[in-house]
């Protein structure tokens, strides 16, 4: 086995392991009761951080398709984010990869090569 494999599988052990310590304890602990003035988006986006550990960048990404009821494309994404236009939806992709593993967005496919996200 090459070692550079070795050593990326190895990562990618220790962030499973990571974040089912981070699941487990969050589970552990009380959650606290949100605010009857918060905004139906926020109450939504907070609930998803406890039970998942995120990145910056893919709770920036959640909190955008969130925004979206209709759903939105990844360079629609990430024009949202601030990026250039020749590199708005690869920035995007990776976040939401991770994110539809994670069940936390639905990708709808439409006519031909074109998906949608949306939050569920």
């Amino acid at each position: 086995m090459r070692l550079a494999h070795k050593r990326k599988v190895q990562a990618k052990l220790q962030k499973r392991i990571k974040a089912v310590v981070a699941n487990t304890a969050a589970a552990t602990q009380t959650a606290k009761p949100v605010a009857a003035k918060a905004a139906v988006v926020e109450s939504v986006s907070t609930t998803k951080k406890v039970d998942v550990a995120l990145t910056p960048k893919q709770q920036q990404v959640l909190d955008i398709v969130v925004k979206h009821n209709d759903g939105i494309n990844p360079k629609g994404i990430g024009l949202e984010a601030g990026q250039d236009d020749a590199k708005a939806a690869s920035w995007a992709t990776g976040a939401l990869k991770k994110l539809l593993e994670e069940g936390l967005v639905a990708k709808e496919q439409l006519a031909g090569n074109k998906v949608i996200y949306k939050a569920q």
